[in-house]
């Protein structure tokens, strides 16, 4: 009798963990799947490598969107990473429980969950109007903010993972800390490491708030770091919103490029992290 009501119990749970896990997935999978079905017909290889047409016009592309996109998430990236990780390594090795650290922890957790628009705000006051013009530096700076708190938690948390006995051998072996963490421990937390750093990078690829205040945006190529420029997410936003039907199909054709690029990133990371399991 036992035995049958634990199997019951069993089964009844199972059945509640799977509707509960459907459900979960149905939103998700509408969501791409309506993407796919609008974007998935406006997309064709005009749309990566021709620049957009002027208001009314059929036809066009997003390619300089799109390029806009890669050079600003690759500045965030060369200036997020670098910093985060860094920051995460004196949180782990040098200063775990002073107040400065515990301060710096705080201040990592509320960047973490402010919203991207007071980011973009900031950098627009801060740089933007100090500049006297939008550009892609500004823009690369906003994302990189938004970046380097997810990076200090991720990193530091990998590097935790890594065993102190693993720090006491080095040490033993007289060993130069220095040496320890650039040699050993690193390279052991590198997969989850680069794991946090992908899951950034696609965290910050479909950003729109910031780049309106600071990018801005651009209908042409932009040919230099210091101007205003395009970007795929400021692109899709100001063609959803306008009155044409023949922008609303590029909007929905950027909108699938973007959940793609996201999609591959989000699946690289995953890999790693899968790798770094096994």
């Amino acid at each position: 009798m036992n035995d049958r009501l634990r199997r019951y119990r069993n089964l009844t749970m199972m059945g509640i963990f799977t509707i509960a896990t459907l459900i979960a997935l149905v939103p998700l999978f509408g969501v791409l799947g309506y993407v796919v079905k609008n974007g998935f017909s406006a997309l064709n290889f005009e749309f990566f490598i021709n620049l957009p047409k002027a208001m009314g016009l059929s036809g066009g592309g997003m390619a300089n969107a799109i390029v806009g996109t890669l050079i600003m998430v690759a500045i965030a990236t060369l200036i997020g990473i670098p910093i985060g990780i860094l920051t995460a390594i004196y949180l782990t090795e040098y200063d775990r429980t002073s107040w400065f650290s515990i301060g710096v922890r705080f201040a990592t957790d509320v960047l973490t969950g402010i919203p991207s628009i007071i980011v973009g705000i900031v950098i627009y006051t801060a740089v933007v109007l100090k500049m006297g013009h939008f550009s892609a530096l500004a823009g690369g700076l906003s994302l990189a903010i938004i970046m380097i708190p997810l990076i200090i938690r991720s990193t530091e948390e990998m590097l935790k993972l890594v065993s102190h006995s693993i720090r006491e051998a080095g040490y033993a072996l007289g060993i130069s800390k220095r040496v320890i963490i650039l040699r050993i421990i690193l390279p052991t937390a590198a997969k989850g490491i680069i794991t946090g750093a992908m899951l950034a990078v696609a965290r910050v690829s479909g950003e729109t708030a910031p780049l309106l205040f600071t990018a801005l945006g651009n209908q042409y190529w932009a040919h230099s770091l210091n101007e205003p420029i395009a970007a795929l997410p400021v692109q899709i936003y100001q063609y959803a919103t306008s009155p044409y039907k023949e922008w609303h199909q590029q909007a929905w054709a950027g909108s699938l490029v973007l959940i793609l690029m996201v999609i591959v990133l989000n699946l690289i990371a995953r890999l790693a992290f899968r790798s770094r399991s096994n």
